[in-house]
């Protein structure tokens, strides 16, 4: 007979909406890192801060990207993140960046995220120097012949290198990319960039053009803000696409004090203040990032609070 004490299994998560075969559509969070007062990454909370936002109505998570600070992880920290969002939510929820300074290297960590059980993987162009168009497509051949489809990540703000239309075409051309994290601000290129590759997937890469872009045909959101607010912030992504400006544009209107946050460069700050304030666990940073200055901070509580009143979290 069945050992009548032994504790339930917990229970299923919902079934994911994305795609099987298309992984990195619907709303992916771009995971904030829990970390302890040391600044040791804190595993069993982001676990627990993963399942947290499959339970609310995100479809995946991203870890190791600039939200994650996978710039200032040991190669050990950043390899047991993804694992440990895999054990949380299952590997075809999870789309690590990879991102690196040498195409072998990007390489590795996409490798990596395949023994991890991952599905797809999300890279930047090459970022250690303004690349040209030849050294951009042979870095993403080389990450591509590793197996697992990549999500190319456009921000020209941070690396230099502009994964403008008509090169993101070529990329998906030649089977390198299947999609596009587009963070560049201009949601004009929405539009060529479906002339020029209609097949090719269109995620929206900056929070506050989120509604923008979805009207013009996204098909997925890497997100920061959800961190904070997952539930409001799925019901703006769930109308913005489907074309339900009615439901939209006033949520919109309401979380664009935080999202535009995302396009700043203390967004991962203020995200984790957010999330802090909403009674989650954000916490601090690694140097050399700094805490928001006191009237950032004053900004960042005083509209997450007038979120939590209008009931958004």
């Amino acid at each position: 007979m069945p050992d009548s004490t032994a504790p339930a299994a917990p229970p299923a998560p919902p079934a994911p909406v994305t795609s099987p075969h298309r992984p990195w559509r619907g709303v992916l969070v771009a995971t904030a890192l829990p970390l302890r007062e040391d600044l040791c990454v804190d595993y069993d909370r982001y676990a627990e801060h993963c399942a947290w936002l499959v339970a609310n109505g995100c479809d995946g998570v991203v870890p190791n990207g600039s939200l994650g600070e996978y710039q200032v992880l040991t190669p050990e920290e950043r390899a047991r993140v993804v694992e440990t969002a895999v054990a949380a939510i299952g590997g075809e929820r999870v789309m690590p960046g990879v991102a690196a300074y040498g195409s072998a290297e990007a390489r590795r960590w996409t490798e990596q995220a395949a023994e991890a059980g991952c599905s797809a993987v999300m890279l930047l162009p090459p970022n250690a120097y303004r690349a040209d168009e030849r050294a951009v497509v042979a870095h993403y051949a080389e990450v591509a012949a590793a197996g697992l489809p990549v999500v190319a990540y456009n921000n020209p703000i941070d690396t230099k290198v502009d994964l403008v239309p008509e090169l993101l075409a070529r990329l998906h051309g030649e089977g390198h990319i299947h999609g596009v994290k587009e963070f560049s601000g201009d949601v004009r290129r929405a539009y060529r960039i479906a002339e020029l590759a209609p097949d090719l997937d269109l995620l929206i890469g900056a929070d506050d053009v989120l509604l923008e872009l979805a009207v013009a045909g996204a098909k997925g959101w890497v997100a920061g803000y959800p961190n904070a607010l997952p539930k409001s912030s799925v019901e703006l992504y769930r109308a913005a696409v489907a074309g339900d400006l009615t439901a939209a544009l006033p949520l919109y209107r309401q979380l664009h004090p935080l999202l535009r946050w995302d396009s700043r460069v203390e967004f991962v700050q203020a995200i984790k203040l957010s999330m802090d304030v909403v009674g989650r666990h954000g916490g601090g940073c690694r140097p050399p990032r700094v805490p928001l200055s006191p009237g950032q901070e004053a900004t960042v509580r005083a509209a997450t609070e007038k979120a939590v009143a209008a009931g958004l979290a």
